[in-house]
């Protein structure tokens, strides 16, 4: 018994020497490297994120910015936090989280935060998503005022990114994601917009969460820059409204606008709507830029342009057009007007004004039948074939297909003529039209002007010509008169305009389908388009419209589209002083027997004037609201043209027409001095914002 006491005692003493020996072994030889394997584990520099920079249109609103968010927690046991401070602030706190947060009672609040103290948290969780408005409140609390060290304190920045308008771009703006391919401005300008990370020590605590250690550790990020795009927000809001309206007029697929400045290529306005299986649009793809289709009619500019330039024919060469039905081997060509007999014998000029796919099919072939890789190589010439190359990731692939194409048949040349077996993107048509706009020059479309860090200029995003000249000067001043032609006498003057004068083109085309062509169930589905440019005689913008698969019967292009170029195109022209015609001075006599008037009421202004005697002469028939010109021996009236959700121009009215006329458009008015006005804050032709204030300055 006595043995096996001693055995047992001598073993226990022997697992005592290793535990000791290797505690020893562990604190002595292994103590450093395992304290850095500890430490390599719980605490790890972590990256801050760095804010993004906004994106602005072209006026300075903003279009996307990064809202900071913030996560909120508390050290309960910090040092500095005594038993005697938190017990005196623990009520005042839990009520003021109760009052702002308004999720759980202040009794609530208080019992969490006792029991999270008993437990030892040095991180514990106050609120997720706490906007900067509350952060601010949260900061002039009890407990928490005393800031980090002293009560605790901690909060951690995050960055959401918003969109101040909403759908208004939205495709533009665009988006960059994990996983996901970069879209938009977004994507393309990613590097300028996101900055530099920042850099900062955390440690790994109980539960699995990272806290902060110190501040010292911490490397602060760089602010990305900001880019101010070409976009106006103004005319973007009318092309979107005016391409809404028509889709669910017309009841189609899809559609977009892209307004242009000619000179520069900025890209003023761009709109993109697709219909969803409720019925309703949203900006869902970039169809402006990304969907290359078979452009139809607006494709005969390039073809009459190539055979013009080629000496092969000219605008007065007569056309035989024939009856409107043309048979090419097992095909037949129409023309719009098939069912009337056809256009008979025209001139070239007056096949384009009409859109006569007959007389563009006999122009191409007699040009071009014997040598057709001509023709092809003056399109490629004319940079047709090559993708524009701008910033904006997902450009469609145009297609000029060549001779030695196994799809080229005996009528390729034909259907190319008006705009068939090709692919091109509204935004690639657009800017050929504008290079015809810009005497030939072609111009890559632009969608960014500067890259800015606060008040500095980084880089100006020059514009860049694709092609100084697609054709010559002679070539380009007669295709002008054509397009002119086509608003003046032909396919689209529902589009003529008193004011101003557009050139342009109109499209209609079928719509094929990989799978079962230009049918389906016997119906078939087309693309019109309008695409020009205005002023005609001296171009400032150019503009294309495209919609797709129209559904109420209606699909010519100066029907479908017309309206929305129109739209946009009055929108621009009421807001661009520099392409008005300069007023004529208003002259006063001083030895006159005739009173000054200011501009206001028509009948109001007509019953003046009757009732003392002074002529009153106006060349047509007066709307309501008119402008007066004292003449020597009459007053001259004039109208003066209100637009619905546009600010009224009221400069030389008395304040009381005025007054009436801005209250009754949504505006609240403040005017400074006396007399008729002078000055409005908010421009003439700007877009209406319910409850927005106009102060006006009389003279």
């Amino acid at each position: 018994m006595k043995w096996r006491v001693y055995l047992v005692y001598i073993a226990v003493c022997l697992f005592g020497v290793v535990i000791i020996g290797k505690a020893l072994t562990i604190q002595i030889v292994e103590g450093a490297e395992l304290k850095r394997k500890v430490e390599s584990l719980t605490l790890v520099d972590k990256s801050i994120e760095a804010v993004r920079g906004n994106i602005y249109s072209e006026d300075g609103s903003l279009l996307a910015t990064s809202i900071p968010i913030y996560e909120v927690r508390m050290d309960l046991n910090t040092d500095a936090l005594t038993n005697e401070i938190f017990t005196a602030g623990i009520d005042s706190l839990a009520y003021q989280l109760s009052s702002l947060f308004k999720d759980k009672s202040p009794a609530s609040w208080k019992q969490e935060l006792v029991r999270a103290r008993a437990k030892g948290a040095r991180y514990h969780l106050i609120k997720r998503n706490v906007r900067y408005t509350e952060l601010k409140q949260m900061k002039q609390f009890a407990i928490m005022r005393r800031g980090r060290y002293k009560g605790g304190f901690l909060f951690i920045q995050k960055n959401k990114r918003e969109m101040p308008f909403q759908v208004l771009a939205a495709r533009t703006i665009g988006y960059e994601r994990e996983d996901v391919s970069p879209v938009g401005l977004e994507g393309a300008y990613s590097k300028q917009l996101s900055g530099v990370n920042g850099q900062r020590l955390m440690q790994k605590i109980a539960g699995g969460v990272w806290m902060p250690v110190g501040d010292e550790n911490e490397v602060e990020p760089q602010d990305g820059y900001d880019v101010y795009s070409t976009i106006d927000i103004n005319i973007q809001d009318v092309a979107e409204n005016a391409l809404l309206k028509q889709l669910e007029r017309q009841q189609a697929d899809h559609g977009c606008v892209v307004l242009m400045e000619v000179s520069t290529g900025n890209v003023k306005a761009i709109a993109n709507l697709k219909r969803n299986a409720n019925g309703n649009y949203y900006e869902g793809y970039n169809y402006a830029i990304g969907e290359s289709t078979e452009p139809g009619s607006t494709f005969k500019l390039p073809a009459l342009v190539a055979a013009i330039e080629d000496g092969y024919i000219d605008l007065e060469d007569i056309v035989d057009c024939g009856n409107g039905k043309l048979n090419l081997y097992d095909r037949t060509m129409y023309d719009s007007n098939f069912d009337d007999g056809g256009w008979g014998k025209i001139s070239v000029k007056r096949v384009f004004e009409v859109s006569s796919n007959i007389g563009m099919a006999k122009i191409i072939r007699g040009a071009y039948a014997k040598n057709p890789q001509k023709f092809i190589d003056h399109l490629k010439a004319m940079s047709l074939s090559e993708p524009l190359g701008i910033s904006i990731a997902g450009e469609g692939k145009p297609a000029i297909k060549n001779t030695d194409n196994n799809s080229w048949s005996g009528i390729t040349l034909e259907w190319m003529a008006h705009g068939y077996e090709v692919l091109q993107t509204p935004l690639q048509i657009l800017t050929y039209y504008n290079a015809i706009a810009n005497n030939g020059k072609m111009v890559r479309p632009k969608f960014v002007d500067k890259i800015t860090k606060g008040r500095s200029v980084v880089e100006e995003i020059k514009t860049q010509v694709i092609n100084p000249a697609i054709c010559s000067r002679k070539t380009i001043d007669k295709v002008k008169l054509a397009l002119e032609g086509v608003i003046e006498n032909g396919t689209a003057t529902n589009l003529k305009n008193s004011n101003f004068k557009i050139a342009g083109k109109t499209g209609t085309a079928q719509i094929a389908n990989e799978s079962y062509g230009y049918k389906y169930d016997s119906k078939v589905s087309h693309q019109a388009s309008f695409v020009g440019y205005f002023p005609a005689e001296d171009p400032k913008y150019s503009c294309i419209v495209v919609v797709n698969a129209p559904s109420r019967n209606v699909y010519y292009g100066n029907l479908v589209a017309g309206p929305i170029f129109k739209e946009v195109a009055d929108k621009v022209y009421a807001n661009s002083l520099e392409i008005h015609k300069p007023l004529s001075p208003q002259k006063f006599y001083a030895s006159s027997r005739i009173p000054y008037s200011k501009s206001g009421y028509h009948e109001d202004v007509k019953r003046v004037f009757e009732s003392i005697g002074v002529e009153v002469k106006s060349k047509k028939e007066m709307d309501e609201w008119i402008s007066t010109a004292t003449q020597e021996d009459a007053v001259e009236l004039t109208n003066r043209k209100l637009i619905e959700n546009l600010v009224p121009n009221v400069k030389g009215m008395g304040v009381m027409d005025a007054v009436y006329l801005l209250e009754n458009a949504g505006l609240k008015v403040r005017f400074v001095g006396r007399g008729s006005v002078k000055n409005q804050s908010i421009r003439a032709g700007s877009r209406v914002y319910k409850g927005s204030e106009i102060v006006l300055e009389l003279t």
